[in-house]
């Protein structure tokens, strides 16, 4: 590990680290880029494990025996500021212990995230990069096998969404999906039965499409507020919905993917 010690929040080494609340700015910088932001050590040790490579970390000086820890002998360059400095660079008071510039790796086809899937979930334009932590880390815990995203999805790979996910986006297979037509064409072929988590006068109850669940399912989950979209729902195969008590006539997605998720887990 090779420590630099730096006292100016202007020195270019420190780009990669600028401005990380301006999600705008970050939604085209990262990715064109080709790198994403891992926060606190115990995330960064996750992106390690997957295989992921750092092209550089910040850190404080009293958390540079932690990222020490996880970065072994990895050369990797370890910018070592003081609070003030991380706090201007990056726009917020880093207290997560260190923050990682990581290389995106290439995003692998459908087909190949699916093959020998029996659950995934499908997230069609959630925005919300909390939502798409959380659901992610339902995913991993409550056993999906793979999570597809729409080309309008908010990126899992956000600094948000990975803090939120616990680094489970790294555990997790994954892949944007073609536009919907496509989609459901490479879904069908793969077998797998489109199920819309959603409002609908003839939805089936989630308990009910559980006990005779098809082989392969891919659960499809929409925005905050309005749902999935129209096109979403005329290529879905089914839709289901969880039953609701008290007037409220839904969940949170995160919260709705995790009880589906449950009720849907292989026994």
């Amino acid at each position: 590990m090779h420590a630099i010690h730096i006292t100016d929040a202007a020195d270019e080494r420190l780009a990669d680290y600028r401005d990380l609340t301006d999600v705008a700015l970050r939604r085209v910088l990262e990715p064109e880029g080709g790198l994403y932001i891992a926060e606190s050590a115990k995330v960064i040790a996750r992106a390690l494990r997957a295989g992921h490579r750092p092209r550089s970390v910040l850190v404080q000086e009293k958390w540079l025996g932690d990222i020490e820890q996880v970065l072994a002998d990895a050369a990797v360059p370890v910018y070592v500021v003081a609070p003030e400095i991380a706090e201007a660079l990056t726009g917020y008071a880093v207290h997560r212990g260190a923050l990682a510039s990581m290389h995106r790796p290439e995003l692998p086809t459908v087909a190949e995230v699916v093959a020998g899937a029996r659950l995934v979930v499908v997230l069609e334009d959630i925005v919300d990069h909390t939502n798409v932590g959380a659901i992610f880390r339902a995913a991993a815990g409550l056993g999906a096998d793979a999570v597809l995203v729409s080309p309008r999805c908010a990126d899992p790979l956000y600094r948000r969404s990975v803090r939120v996910s616990m680094g489970t986006v790294f555990q997790v297979p994954w892949t944007r999906l073609p536009e919907w037509r496509e989609a459901r064409a490479v879904l069908h072929e793969s077998g797998f039965v489109l199920a819309a988590l959603a409002l609908a006068h003839d939805a089936v109850a989630l308990d009910e499409f559980s006990a005779r669940r098809p082989e392969r399912v891919a659960l499809m989950l929409g925005a905050e507020g309005d749902g999935l979209s129209r096109s979403a729902l005329q290529v879905a195969d089914t839709v289901v919905t969880i039953p609701m008590d008290a007037g409220v006539d839904s969940l949170n997605v995160a919260a709705a993917s995790a009880v589906a998720l449950w009720e849907l887990r292989t026994r």
